[in-house]
This record gives C-alpha cells, sequence and structure tokens, in this order.
C-alpha cells in the first residue's frame, strides 16, 4: 500500500517531480510545514501536491502550481516582492523565505487574520500583512522587484504594471477563471512583455476596482 505524504520533505519531493529545479525554493518547501497553513480538518491532505480548501469558498493554490510561479519569479533573495492574495499563508511563508521581504494583500479580513497568526507562529517577520483589494495592489511601497497574483483576470491590472520596477517580474493567471495560462512578465520601459507560459491552470477570479466586480467572481 502506497504511504500518505505526512512530511514537507515528502512535499518537497513531489514538487521535484512535478519539474521545480530551484534548490532554495525546494528547501523552503522543506522548512515550511504546510500543516500550519491549512484548516485542522485538512491536516490529512498538507503534505500533498493538492488544493485544499481553507473556507469563504476559497481554496489553496496547488503546491507544484505555486512552486511553478514562484520559481517563474527568478528570486535570489534580495527581492521586495507583491503577493497579490494571502490565503493562509503558505505561499507568503514560502517567498519570504526567498527574498528580503514581501508585501501580501488579502481581500478577507477572517482569512488575513488566520495567516497573519500562521506567519507568527512560523516565525515569518519579514511580511507586511494587508487587507484590501489587492487588484490596485499596494502603492504605498511599491516599486517592487517582483509581483505574484493568485486569481485570474483577462489582463494584468493597469496599477500593478505601474507597481514593477523596470526590469521586475509579474506572474499571473490570464484568463477569465476556469481555464487560464499563468504567463511571466518582464516590466520594459514600454510596459511588460510576456516570456513565457509557465503552465495552464485553473484559478479562481481576481476581485476589486480593477478586476471581476465581487457578484462576478465566481467560476464563468
Amino acid at each position: 500500500m502506497k504511504s500518505v505524504p505526512s512530511t514537507p520533505e515528502d512535499l518537497a519531493r513531489a514538487l521535484a517531480a512535478a519539474g521545480i529545479r530551484d534548490e532554495r525554493l525546494l528547501e523552503a518547501v522543506r522548512t515550511t510545514p504546510r500543516a500550519e497553513f491549512v484548516p485542522a480538518g485538512q491536516v490529512a491532505a498538507a503534505y500533498r501536491d493538492e488544493p485544499v480548501a481553507i473556507g469563504e469558498g476559497q481554496v489553496t493554490t496547488q503546491p507544484s502550481l505555486s512552486a511553478m510561479m514562484i520559481e517563474g519569479l527568478g528570486l535570489g533573495g534580495s527581492e521586495h516582492v507583491l503577493e497579490i492574495g494571502t490565503g493562509l499563508g503558505f505561499q507568503t511563508a514560502l517567498l519570504a523565505r526567498l527574498a528580503a521581504d514581501v508585501v501580501s494583500i488579502e481581500m478577507r479580513p477572517d482569512l488575513a487574520r488566520q495567516a497573519r497568526g500562521n506567519l507568527a507562529r512560523q516565525g515569518v517577520r519579514n511580511v507586511d500583512l494587508r487587507v484590501g483589494d489587492g487588484s490596485g495592489g499596494v502603492p504605498d511601497r511599491a516599486p517592487y522587484d517582483a509581483v505574484v497574483v493568485s486569481a485570474a483576470f483577462p489582463e494584468v491590472p493597469a496599477p500593478l504594471i505601474a507597481q514593477v520596477r523596470p526590469s521586475g517580474r509579474l506572474v499571473q493567471p490570464i484568463g477569465r477563471g476556469g481555464h487560464e495560462r499563468v504567463v511571466c512578465f518582464v516590466r520594459t520601459a514600454s510596459g511588460l512583455e510576456q516570456r513565457r507560459i509557465v503552465t495552464a491552470a485553473r484559478f479562481v477570479r481576481l476581485q476589486g476596482r480593477y478586476g471581476f466586480p465581487q457578484e462576478d467572481a465566481g467560476p464563468p
């Protein structure tokens, strides 16, 4: 009988098998217990490479997909990062271990409260966690070396483009929600330039002033 994945090392092996090559990222997965970032009823699934429900109609990003997006940012350790969509904070914690600091914004106050507690219990101190409309970014902390958007929209919202530093990277699922292409962009003098398609995926829709109206935020 095949054993159930039960440790961070199990998850790191699954991500390596899925094609993740960034050793710093794999080490961050090994040292960040995902079980501490999922609801109590989902702990048994924490080290499987699959999304889990976190309440309020939301699910976590599948770990291998999250890792592909992070890998697309090309983090070296000195970056100032913006994350749109905190969830319960697991991806935030990985980013915090790979960059100098992270600004993360979550629309749902209860999820942000839980994420803040999860990060504090793991000793993650280099995160500025905001509650608000992530579609407009966090302009008072801009510019950013890297931006990751964990929700889908047919284009990159203009405020996010403006907040990326020249030569900085942005990774976002492009589509209407449900069938996306996760795309890696680089900021140039004329705007964003698409560098590569990371993968196909399914994401919830980006809500907010520069995204979908809240009543139109569910699957199409």
